[in-house]
């Protein structure tokens, strides 16, 4: 299989995707075809490369198929993670590395980001068919199963054997009705006693069967040279082959049997798997299919970075922030920070509105205010120059309008500082201070400038990784 390197947002012309991808124009058709359907390929104006690619991205052109082969554009991919195409294997890395040209060492890492942040509906998705739905991802399922068994081992049903003067369990009813006792002073002792222990059954379909996909899944995945990629140990359980345990209609009944009587989550979710699996059948190598592992919304996966290693408190209460806020008698206990943002009240209705301001994220941390906005931007800031790729007018706006929303709070509990600052995330090794941002008419009532830090990533996703939390001093505000 052809596996190539492409960066997120990066504008790739037809004759580069072609010689990138070893394929003819009829060949690249199909594949842009197949991209665009999951929104993972836009086309862009090749007019417009000049431009930054945040902006560029927003304002893509999408044509119908009779213009997919123009030469009057270009190909950018909004997609981090690994894409599966027509003998293809597509590895998007994300925009911010920009001196890298085999980032295998970073993409370990983003990919266990992404699982971690998106490992729920991950496994949902890869689920779908078996509750109907048409649609079918096989990557996610291959990783599932190899992950599921090196966290949980091969799927197992036990059964109950009866032995004599076994380990385990004393049978006393048994032993009573079945045994002989001798009588001692008028007690009974019983020379041989029946005992019940539980053991797991080598033979059973079900192990076997999972032993045997494993095996088949762990080869696919090394012959597709993603084994590595994802930090997975390559795995050969057994000999058999797929064809040993039926056809495809009775494994699948047998699966369907075996769901009915398991009530263990677990079990219930490889048994799930392995229908879905058995269902499709296909391979990674096909030429027809796609399958995909990550995600086109990476600035939701760097937000919840943020989120999670800079403790965000947006949804906790006054009363649990009471030990790094001196609270007033007439603050309300049970009051979410969020909740302290006014709403948009509508007079014809007399009733305020459901929709508010939200922030990424506020911390408060000795007695300071920190308003945090996690931006997925790459923007290039020369002094003499006008700033490009940067975060627009709204969003600055927005990020003065979050300190004017908690002004009221702000002055009455009389914290420290006032700190504003977005975040953007760099594949530089230490934390930059790229100076900061304003408006006059801002700043002249009295609102704090906002600052602007490049935070390394790969930090970042060690902290959010290992549950930690970075120190809000490494930010130098």
């Amino acid at each position: 299989m052809i596996s190539v390197f492409l960066r997120e947002q990066k504008c790739y012309t037809r004759k580069e995707l072609m010689e990138l991808f070893e394929c003819s124009e009829n060949q690249l058709d199909f594949i842009v075809r197949k991209l665009k359907e999951f929104g993972i390929l836009k086309f862009v104006r090749q007019s417009r490369v000049q431009f930054n690619m945040s902006e560029l991205v927003d304002e893509t052109v999408e044509f119908g198929s009779l213009e997919l082969n123009s030469k009057e554009y270009d190909y950018v991919f909004t997609f981090v993670g690994i894409i599966v195409v027509a003998g293809r294997i597509l590895k998007c890395y994300p925009k911010y590395l920009f001196n890298v040209e085999d980032p295998v060492i970073e993409l370990r890492k983003i990919y266990k980001v992404i699982e971690k942040y998106n490992s729920k509906e991950q496994s949902i998705n890869m689920l779908n068919d078996y509750t109907g739905n048409n649609s079918f991802n096989l990557l996610p399922v291959l990783l599932f199963l190899m992950q599921d068994y090196f966290e949980n081992g091969i799927y197992n049903n036990s059964k109950a054997i009866i032995e004599a003067n076994g380990s385990g369990e004393i049978l006393w009813d048994k032993t009573i009705n079945e045994t002989f006792s001798i009588l001692s002073n008028n007690r009974p002792y019983y020379v041989e006693i029946q005992t019940k222990k539980r053991i797991n059954n080598e033979y059973d379909y079900f192990k076997r069967l999972h032993e045997c996909i494993l095996t088949k899944v762990s080869k696919e995945l090394r012959d597709a040279d993603l084994l590595a990629l994802f930090e997975i140990t390559a795995i050969e359980l057994t000999d058999e082959s797929l064809y040993e345990f039926g056809d495809k209609e009775y494994i699948l009944y047998r699966l369907e049997n075996e769901l009915d009587i398991q009530f263990n989550t677990r079990k219930q979710l490889v048994l799930k798997t392995l229908y879905s699996y058995i269902k499709h059948g296909g391979q990674l190598a096909s030429v027809d299919g796609i399958s995909f592992f990550g995600t086109n919304s990476f600035n939701l996966v760097w937000e919840c970075v943020c989120k999670e290693i800079l403790n965000n408190q947006l949804d906790m209460t006054l009363g649990q922030l009471k030990t790094c806020v001196k609270l007033n008698q007439e603050d309300n206990l049970k009051t979410k920070l969020i909740d302290l943002i006014d709403k948009p009240f509508w007079s014809l209705t007399n009733k305020k509105a459901n929709d508010t301001l939200v922030p990424d994220l506020i911390t408060i941390f000795e007695n300071r205010f920190y308003i945090f906005d996690a931006k997925y931007y790459t923007p290039k800031l020369k002094y003499g120059q006008t700033p490009k790729g940067q975060p627009g007018i709204e969003s600055v706006t927005k990020q003065y309008l979050y300190q004017l929303a908690y002004k009221s709070f702000i002055d009455a509990h009389k914290f420290q500082a006032v700190k504003n600052c977005f975040l953007l995330p760099t594949d530089k090794k230490v934390v930059e201070n790229l100076g900061c941002v304003s408006i006059a008419m801002m700043t002249n009532l009295g609102l704090q400038d906002i600052e602007v830090r490049s935070v390394p990533a790969t930090l970042a996703y060690d902290f959010y990784l290992s549950n930690k939390k970075l120190d809000i001093g490494m930010l130098e505000l």
